[in-house]
């Protein structure tokens, strides 16, 4: 009896490897010579499998992956093919098509939405449209420039402490983080902004809630999700509970859910009363934890990258700090506390700012738009409908074409004696069109104020002349900054 079922078994194996070996023939065919993106150059992993994707974007770099496939495959055309059904494209002209205000693409799933059960989804998350304008609308207010400054002296309490700090690690030669005092600083400005008091990061000296590090856990869990096939994504997702970091962000999570209540909760009944917004408590969560990890790691980094980038270009250094003590002799700075609007008039630190965001871009990875149903042009390429294209950062802001042929270098001047109106329409720092990022200016705010006020009370070197690594899981995070600080005379 055994012996009659092993030839069925066998049978039913073989068939059953000559199923899967037809379906992948048949497939990698179809992908290769009759897919409506079989004409786009690319690697051939990426033209028939999305684990492709995932591979490259697993190291942490895919800038740098992604700057080495379009000079490769660029030559041919300046669109790459990195998925069966994604493009990258390095035109600059694409960031209008793809994500202007009048663009007809559609926002891909990037992310998942934070699990609070509030009418609208978060502003990152929000797939777009109506919806997004709708939510946009109900708060844009609340983040112009004119309503932030008018905050600013809560930016300046978080700054007093951070400048005690480094006068404190200065008087014992300490080398300190930059990247993580940068994000300290940063979380702590939300803290005084959306919840009424710092979180004390700066002060501790140190993440001593936990907040800081259960982005660093789950931030990159989330984008590899994001990049997986569909049918894995949530096993994904749910084997992670298995891991103690990941359970210990989550922990962190609910520690800062529980203070979001605790914020709200004395200032509901007013809102409630006032009718002046069109929001109930749970949206109200939502855009306090959009604020919170957005706002937060979006300005550390930026910060980070603009000081990082000054530091190791002694001559910028010793302009912009020449700038600044010319401008606190002449009485254009006002002590301790240097305005935002006082701030802006140093062209020098204008330039430096913003040659920092160029070399240091947010993110590191493209975020991807449908097409429309109809197809688009991207330069002179027709784009199929439904297809997945999108423009990464990491390689636009280096393109030689916007920024001249020394744009990999750190160069402020470029932005005082160069056409400075053009570079910023190539800049996607913040985003581009309707989803530019609603806490853009508490970040600028941040930025300015503290730049001017550092460089006025310390002087600072890098701990190493080695190049900052970075790690880029939808955020461009550098790994560590060690920087040496003393007091200036």
């Amino acid at each position: 009896m055994d012996l009659l079922k092993l030839p069925d078994r066998t049978l039913l194996a073989q068939g059953a490897l000559i199923g899967i070996i037809t379906y992948w023939a048949v497939w990698i065919i179809y992908t290769r010579l009759f897919h409506p993106l079989a004409k786009f150059p690319g690697p051939f992993g990426a033209s028939i499998t999305t684990v492709w994707t995932l591979l490259h974007v697993l190291p942490g770099d895919a800038e740098k992956t992604q700057m080495k496939l379009h000079a490769k495959y660029g030559l041919v055309r300046p669109v790459v093919r990195i998925a069966p059904n994604e493009l990258v494209t390095s035109d600059p002209e694409a960031i209008q098509t793809l994500y202007g205000i009048k663009s007809f693409t559609a926002k891909t799933t990037v992310g998942y939405q934070l699990t609070i059960a509030a009418r609208f989804p978060d502003h990152f998350s929000s797939e777009g449209g109506k919806q997004h304008a709708e939510r946009r609308r109900i708060v844009s207010h609340v983040y112009t420039m004119t309503s932030i400054l008018q905050s600013e002296k809560y930016i300046e309490k978080c700054i007093d402490v951070w400048i005690g700090k480094l006068g404190e690690m200065a008087d014992c030669k300490e080398t300190f983080n930059l990247w993580i005092w940068t994000r300290m600083y940063a979380y702590d400005v939300i803290g005084e902004l959306y919840f009424s008091k710092m979180f004390g990061f700066l002060q501790a000296g140190g993440d001593h809630l936990g907040y800081i590090d259960a982005t660093d856990d789950l931030i990159p869990v989330q984008f590899l999700a994001t990049n997986m096939p569909t049918y894995v994504r949530g096993l994904f997702m749910l084997t992670g509970i298995l891991f103690p970091k990941v359970r210990g962000a989550l922990k962190a999570l609910g520690n800062l859910t529980d203070a979001t209540n605790a914020m709200l909760k004395d200032r509901l009944a007013a809102l409630q009363k006032a009718r002046k917004l069109d929001l109930v408590l749970d949206d109200i969560k939502m855009d306090s934890f959009g604020g919170f990890f957005a706002g937060s790691e979006t300005a550390a980094l930026t910060l980070s990258g603009i000081l990082y980038n000054i530091f190791r270009t002694p001559r910028v250094y010793a302009k912009l700090t020449a700038e600044i003590d010319a401008a606190v002799q002449s009485n254009q700075l006002s002590t301790p506390h240097i305005t935002y609007n006082e701030a802006i008039k140093l062209l020098y630190l204008v330039a430096c700012i913003k040659e920092g965001i160029r070399m240091h871009p947010i993110t590191g990875a493209s975020f991807p738009r449908h097409a429309p149903p109809s197809g688009c042009m991207i330069g002179e390429y027709y784009i199929p409908g439904n297809a997945r294209i999108g423009v990464n950062p990491g390689v636009l802001h280096f393109n030689k074409t916007i920024f001249g042929k020394d744009a990999d270098q750190f160069r402020p001047e470029r932005w005082i004696d160069g056409d400075a109106s053009r570079m910023d329409r190539y800049i996607m720092q913040f985003g581009i069109g309707a989803r530019t990022c609603l806490g853009k200016n508490i970040s600028m705010c941040e930025i300015y104020k503290a730049i001017p006020r550092l460089l006025k009370s310390y002087a600072f070197e890098l701990g190493s002349d080695e190049e900052m690594q970075t790690r880029s899981y939808w955020l461009h995070k550098p790994v560590a900054i060690d920087v040496n600080v003393r007091r200036r005379p």
